[in-house]
């Protein structure tokens, strides 16, 4: 049976945590938190691709095993603290712009990525990607991961009914009343509270007793906490 210091001992051969002043404990924690600010990916990315015509359970699969992949190349050949996982915003783009808006069927669309791919590893390897990224403005940078946090929170309010479609101003106010949209609000300002405060794990906190309230309310049904892995099948 392999011991705690045991494996402290490996990974420190592995990934040389001293010359990177850190230790076993530190990168333990920085991975349960990275892991619980990037996993609503699993939830999004089925949900938004799932509108294309794919199988959920079989985006939902396939979400968590490119993620889990991605993770373990990056950290254990590249030794590089950074997790990956499909990208928020060009699931989008595939969903709306070039299924829904394009009329392109999905197996074509994922024909077109698979290409792209293939360029993308071969620029990788010829660092012309490298030269590409250093010539794009830091402030374009900046505005890319801020234009990707709106869209999220705009998937979030329409998930949880605070904005709903309108003919005349494209968005407008849904109803209030529901006891959803009341949940999701009181969830938000719980996180904000617990923030202010400098509570440690204020999201996760926020996520559970949200689930909670609903569960008791009945609009929430438990079904455990492991299930069924969905087929990739289709």
């Amino acid at each position: 049976m392999t011991t705690p210091n045991a494996s402290a001992g490996l990974l420190e051969r592995l990934f040389k945590l001293s010359d990177n002043k850190t230790n076993f404990r530190t990168e333990v924690l920085a991975g349960v938190t990275t892991f619980l600010t990037m996993c609503y990916i699993i939830i999004v990315n089925p949900l938004i691709l799932s509108e294309t015509g794919m199988d959920h359970g079989a985006v939902f699969v396939a979400t968590c095993l490119a993620a889990a992949i991605g993770c373990l190349v990056m950290g254990i050949i590249a030794n590089y603290p950074i997790a990956l996982a499909p990208g928020m915003g060009l699931n989008a783009y595939f969903t709306y712009s070039v299924c829904l808006g394009m009329g392109v069927p999905w197996q074509t669309a994922l024909a077109a990525v698979f290409v792209s791919g293939i360029i993308f590893l071969a620029i990788s390897f010829f660092k012309i990607r490298e030269a590409i990224v250093n010539a794009i403005p830091m402030s374009l940078k900046f505005a890319i991961g801020g234009g990707i946090g709106l869209f999220l929170a705009l998937v979030a309010l329409k998930n949880s009914g605070i904005i709903v479609a309108n003919q005349a101003t494209l968005v407008g106010l849904g109803d209030i009343t529901q006891p959803t949209v009341l949940l999701a609000l009181f969830g938000f300002l719980l996180i904000v509270v617990l923030h202010q405060f400098k509570v440690r794990g204020a999201i996760i906190i926020s996520i559970l007793a949200v689930t909670a309230i609903a569960t008791l309310m009945g609009l929430n049904e438990f079904k455990g906490v492991v299930g069924e892995i969905p087929s990739i099948a289709p």
